[in-house]
């Protein structure tokens, strides 16, 4: 088999959180035409700005979600405004403002405006 190089037309890395958040708003950006809203999303008098990746039993009340954010499994978005930012399955943020964020899986955030980097199963708020 004879294997030849590609051409690279855009590097992105995942190398740290602010690297990792724009490679997600370049792949959100380039998927944004097949990527779709789940039936299993609970959107209670909140909007959502695409292009967005929403997992599975998502819930979001109350807020702003957008652009740029994916969100996964059963997650639980309430009265926040959250953009340009990775939230990883089964985390809650709740009355909060993050942008250029990155919070892991199982974590409970609560309050104030920030640009986050949260491991999982952290509790803060």
């Amino acid at each position: 088999m004879k294997f030849e190089a590609g051409q690279v037309t855009e590097w992105l890395d995942c190398g740290n959180k602010n690297a990792t958040v724009f490679t997600n708003q370049r792949m959100l950006e380039i998927k944004k035409d097949k990527m779709k809203v789940p039936q299993s999303l609970v959107n209670e008098n909140s909007t959502i700005v695409l292009p967005c990746f929403i997992g599975e039993n998502v819930k979001i009340t109350n807020s702003k979600v957008g652009p740029h954010v994916s969100i996964g499994s059963g997650t639980v978005i309430e009265n926040s405004i959250v953009s340009n930012s990775i939230i990883q399955n089964d985390t809650i943020v709740k009355n909060a403002e993050i942008s250029n964020s990155m919070l892991g899986n199982h974590v409970s955030y609560t309050g104030k405006s920030d640009d986050l980097s949260i491991g999982d199963y952290n509790h803060i708020g």
